[in-house]
């Protein structure tokens, strides 16, 4: 594993951690002890602030669903509001969907509202509906540290959001309705973020972005694209805390990535 740049101990550190973990596929997670600020002031160590280049990748038309395979129900147009706190608002008091009707409050993002990097989830879990945060808990604060290892911060440089924005009862996997109707919230925030990349992680994320119905193994390791936005995919944070063999690939993933990022 190289690190990002020799000034940045503390990504250093992470990326020693990671690649310690990878090699002797132990199961003790390094950060375990830590609260989701204390990762995150990890993170904030371990990266500068980088300005936002001009100009921008293409931006996806307001209000087209994420592609997908799975023949969706069919839905009124929605008008999305032309500003960020007007789509939020619009987001928080949503009942398109069954899921209003379970769901503790809408987790709609977190992290940089010019962020230079999306990163996608499918939904929002238990932690995540209680808090109103998405990438919460153990796997929240592990993605930070990955990400921190590549000179990226969700204080700064990051913005995190799901497929969905409502948590579907017991985490079962988001119904083609629910997807429908969620996902013009979805393309409303790559409009007005306008990241240089998306990174979607874990199956669902990755193969409705992509459109492809494949195993996320046989997806992972190329540039894909959605509206025009170059995209990564690789495993859930999540996924990594129980299978440590995928951190090296979720590294080199995150590579990938960035050299995309540096080339825009």
């Amino acid at each position: 594993v190289q690190t990002v740049r020799e000034d940045r101990p503390v990504a250093e550190e992470a990326a020693r951690l990671l690649r310690q973990r990878a090699e002797a596929g132990g199961s003790k997670l390094f950060l375990e002890g830590m609260t989701r600020d204390e990762a995150l002031a990890l993170a904030t160590e371990a990266r500068s602030p980088q300005s936002r280049p001009a100009g921008g990748p293409t931006r996806p038309d307001r209000g087209r669903a994420p592609a997908s395979t799975a023949e969706p129900a069919a839905t009124e147009p929605v008008e999305l509001p032309a500003s960020y706190e007007g789509l939020r608002s619009e987001a928080l008091s949503c009942t398109r969907c069954r899921l209003a009707e379970t769901r503790t409050q809408v987790v709609f993002s977190d992290g940089a509202a010019d962020a230079r990097l999306v990163v996608v989830g499918e939904a929002p879990g238990a932690n995540e509906d209680a808090t109103g945060l998405p990438f919460v808990g153990a796997a929240g604060r592990y993605l930070d540290l990955l990400l921190a290892c590549v000179d990226l911060s969700r204080k700064e440089s990051v913005y995190i959001c799901n497929v969905l924005k409502c948590r579907p009862p017991g985490n079962r996997n988001p119904l083609p309705d629910e997807i429908e109707a969620c996902s013009p919230f979805l393309t409303g925030q790559l409009e007005l973020v306008a990241p240089k990349a998306l990174l979607a992680v874990g199956t669902f994320a990755a193969q409705a972005l992509t459109g492809i119905q494949r195993p996320l193994g046989k997806l992972r390791g190329e540039v894909h694209a959605y509206q025009g936005i170059p995209l990564v995919v690789t495993y859930h944070p999540a996924a990594l805390l129980r299978n440590p063999g995928w951190v090296r690939s979720f590294w080199d993933d995150l590579q990938l990535l960035r050299t995309v990022m540096d080339e825009r």
